[in-house]
């Protein structure tokens, strides 16, 4: 892989956003806005600061925990009970890595994934990786028709008509308010609907749970070697290592960067800041993502262990799960009889959470590639190819989702499609992401090289063994 030229996408808000330099310009050029953290004693205290900085990394946790994760764990837990716990433990350190690498090349560069994948590799490569974001815009368009399918199955467990309605009402309804409505309202929903995940959690604190299976589960891996246990551990792991979620947080980032005061609508690089203003927004920042991570890990977490302990007939035979109403079970100590409704509202939630951030991520991706402009901050006629392939996307997802399938079954056959996509995106974002001459001194450390190429690694071996088993 060799480097492409340094041109850079129309979309060039700063004439030196491909080739950072290690040498930051002076503090003047970047002054502390409200969003910083004040370091005069007279400014707001410091917790406050970093509470307003949740936003981009609560988020992609959040939508990382969508329909699909939500019917994939649950399948683990009641199929194999504690045995796939000790991936929550593993996944943790590895997606906050990735994704706190993500997060780092858009503060570093103010460009999105896409745009300096443009910077970094040569004319064959970029078409290479352009036939695998096509891939992953496809694989998207089955993930949306997945939570959109979800979202109709949450609708009728409250009665309220047709699943296959409330699917196309559904994915029309968010078309219309990414196409029409701000991103920074967008993104107040997104935060609310967050809490909707946080009714699985309830349940670890009202039911029995034998926490000393559950502590060596999680720290000592019980790994089988049949194509079932194999398939759904990959299946665990795409979901929670989505390919979708690492451009989703680059251009997220950069919708918060132009939120600053700082920079006017152009994201300003950390480069380009003060060394008060970049290391204070680089440290909200990575509180913001591994926050988001930790959510996502303990929803995970909450969701294997409870459909585990609830689930699971008195014979001891784990069962496998088939409809939405069988996974809300799980959550009758928490609700009772209201157990349908809080999971249905959870699944409704979570769904219409993550087809936003599943049709934007790889439409940035392309569209960055491409060199035209992305994100939900911009109008539809500023941006239209990124526009264009968010409405093919979620379209798309609109008419799979008029297909007879068993929502949980196309659930989590999407998150084994995730897994087996997810290391060549890795792969490129490490390459980009190590590259000097785009990171400057932001470039990967140390930690960050370890985590990611074996986070790489994981994933595909998870996917050689997935086909090895015939688990496909």
């Amino acid at each position: 892989m060799t480097t492409g030229d340094d041109s850079l996408p129309e979309d060039t808000e700063h004439p030196d956003a491909g080739a950072a330099s290690s040498v930051r310009p002076a503090p003047e050029v970047a002054p502390v806005d409200g969003r910083n953290i004040d370091i005069v004693p007279s400014g707001p205290p410091v917790w406050r600061a970093y509470l307003r900085a949740l936003g981009p990394g609560l988020v992609t946790g959040a939508s990382d925990d969508d329909p699909s994760g939500i019917a994939t764990y649950a399948q683990s837990g009641a199929q194999f009970g504690f045995g796939m716990l000790w991936v929550a433990l593993i996944t943790f350190p590895l997606m906050a890595a990735v994704q706190e690498i993500c997060d780092r090349t858009a503060l570093a560069t103010g460009k999105g994934l896409g745009e300096l994948m443009v910077v970094r590799f040569g004319r064959a490569w970029r078409g290479v990786i352009g036939v695998l974001i096509g891939v992953l815009i496809i694989a998207n368009a089955l993930n949306i028709a997945a939570d959109l399918v979800a979202v109709g199955a949450g609708m009728h467990l409250l009665h309220a008509g047709p699943a296959t309605v409330w699917a196309v009402l559904a994915g029309a309804t968010i078309m219309i308010l990414l196409v029409s409505g701000s991103f920074a309202t967008i993104a107040r929903v997104f935060k609310v609907l967050c809490a909707a995940l946080l009714a699985y959690v309830v349940v670890l604190f009202l039911v029995k749970i034998p926490w000393g299976t559950v502590f060596f589960n999680t720290i000592v891996p019980h790994i089988r070697f049949s194509r079932t246990y194999v398939a759904l551990l990959v299946g665990v792991l795409g979901t929670t290592i989505s390919p979708y979620l690492f451009f989703w947080q680059s251009m997220h980032r950069l919708e918060d960067m132009r939120e600053e005061d700082t920079g006017g609508a152009r994201p300003l690089p950390l480069r380009r800041r003060s060394r008060i203003d970049a290391e204070g927004k680089q440290s909200r920042s990575r509180f913001d993502v591994f926050t988001g991570m930790a959510f996502s890990n303990v929803v995970m977490f909450a969701i294997i262990v409870s459909t585990a302990v609830t689930l699971t007939p008195k014979s001891g035979h784990h069962l496998t799960i088939s409809s939405p109403e069988q996974v809300a079970q799980a959550l009758r100590p928490v609700a009772g009889r209201f157990a349908s409704i809080i999971f249905a509202l959870g699944f409704i939630g979570s769904g219409m959470l993550a087809i936003p951030v599943l049709a934007g991520a790889g439409s940035a991706g392309m569209a960055g590639l491409l060199g035209k402009r992305t994100g939900f901050s911009n109008s539809p006629r500023r941006a239209p190819v990124f526009y264009g392939l968010c409405a093919v996307g979620t379209v798309g997802g609109m008419v799979l989702s008029l297909l007879s399938v068993n929502p949980i079954k196309l659930l989590v056959f999407v998150a084994v499609v995730n897994g087996v996509a997810a290391a060549p995106f890795i792969i490129v974002t490490m390459l980009v992401s190590s590259n000097r001459t785009i990171m400057g001194e932001y470039v990967n450390g140390r930690a960050a090289k370890i985590l990611g190429w074996i986070t790489a690694l994981l994933m595909a071996a998870a996917a050689i063994a997935l086909f090895a088993t015939g688990g496909v």
